[in-house]
């Protein structure tokens, strides 16, 4: 492994049991509880709470510029205030002895004017708007990036990826799937660019991959992830061979040398879907040189043996971990889980389905 942090998986045991500073990482989970795109002092005990001595928390997706935003309520990274805002969130991981990787993305075409500078269209690989299966009516037209026009979306990427260290995480997680503007690039069934961005494989894999290299080449290959969705097809973003598209992204990745790769598991395809299939991340595990992260859908169980059976170094839990601040705890126990409300994950309330999941000490009691 490439990096000093503390993330490196144990030798599985005869009876594995999971260890909380080791294999239970805290996905990136969107919250929409940061108010004109700057994160908010009730963010300080929500990332405490998940924490553990040693334990891995990647961050909910922040925002690399103004063009970058799409949902209400979304932190950002590209101003001072928002850096400032996110040192205190930081510190408080830091202080319970956590890893704290920035997960930073741009939403693409999943926007709409309301949310873009001066009302401009949001941009992508493509000028063809979402329309099935989608409220049609949230997003707008989006604007195709010319070859151009690329470097300064790159740019914005290395910038970000800067003012994270500035407020004082570890790392960051590029956000390379679930449809957002780097998947826009990577899928066929999208991007219909001409140029050097478009067509082949290769060349819809560059602009993920200048993304990298301008980041590694920033803060260094040691504190840079990324996370990658090759089989999944959130908003019209499928892949006519996610295989190949996967497997070609994990050995791209070797050359950089970066820290880790995460990936989404092929039974989840959609949002809330999930179901058994043929199709293995193993592959792509086996050609990644660094630490492989795996998430979708798993339970204490299924993290286990994937990391008893050498398919990922780690496993990263969402909805398991937002309604259990204490799930490495849990696991550790085999302790009985809280459940999660779904209705909660994205309302603007402070509290209410944010910080107030009990502790197994205080169901207990």
């Amino acid at each position: 492994m490439r990096s000093s942090y503390d993330i490196y998986p144990h030798p599985a045991s005869p009876n594995p049991i999971l260890e909380p500073p080791v294999l239970v990482v805290l996905a990136p989970l969107t919250r929409q509880r940061s108010f004109d795109n700057v994160p908010q002092p009730h963010a300080i005990l929500y990332y405490s709470q998940k924490t553990s001595k040693g334990g891995l928390l990647i961050s909910e997706a922040a925002g690399v510029s103004d063009t970058a935003q799409g949902y209400p309520f979304t932190p950002g990274i590209w101003t001072k205030e928002q850096v400032e805002a996110w040192k205190p969130i930081v510190d408080a991981v830091h202080a319970k002895g956590g890893i704290f990787f920035c997960q930073i993305w741009h939403v693409g075409r999943v926007s709409n004017q309301g949310f873009q500078p001066n009302g401009k269209a949001p941009i992508s690989s493509t000028d063809k708007s979402l329309s099935n299966g989608v409220d049609v009516a949230q997003f707008s037209p989006p604007w195709k990036l010319r070859t151009d026009e690329i470097p300064q979306i790159v740019n914005d990427f290395r910038l970000a990826a800067r003012n994270a260290m500035e407020a004082g995480f570890g790392g960051i997680e590029i956000h390379g799937a679930h449809c957002y503007l780097v998947e826009q690039f990577l899928k066929d069934q999208i991007n219909d660019q001409t140029d050097k961005y478009g067509g082949s494989l290769e060349n819809r894999c560059k602009f993920a991959l200048e993304i990298v290299e301008a980041i590694v080449n920033e803060i260094g290959a040691d504190k840079v992830g990324i996370r990658l969705s090759p089989f999944a097809n959130y908003m019209e973003s499928g892949d006519s061979n996610p295989k190949a598209l996967g497997l070609y992204m994990a050995e791209s990745l070797n050359k950089y040398g970066i820290l880790y790769c995460h990936m989404l598991e092929p039974r989840v395809k959609t949002v809330g879907e999930k179901f058994e299939c043929p199709d293995m991340l193993l592959p792509m595990r086996k050609a990644f040189k660094g630490t492989f992260i795996d998430s979708g859908g798993y339970d204490r169980e299924d993290g286990m043996r994937a990391v008893a059976e050498n398919h990922a170094d780690l496993v990263a839990y969402g909805r398991l971990f937002l309604a259990n601040p204490d799930l490495p705890r849990r696991f550790e126990l085999n302790a009985p889980l809280n459940k999660y409300n779904r209705e909660t994950f994205y309302i603007p309330d402070p509290v209410v389905g944010y910080i107030d999941y009990p502790f197994l000490e205080e169901t207990n009691a």
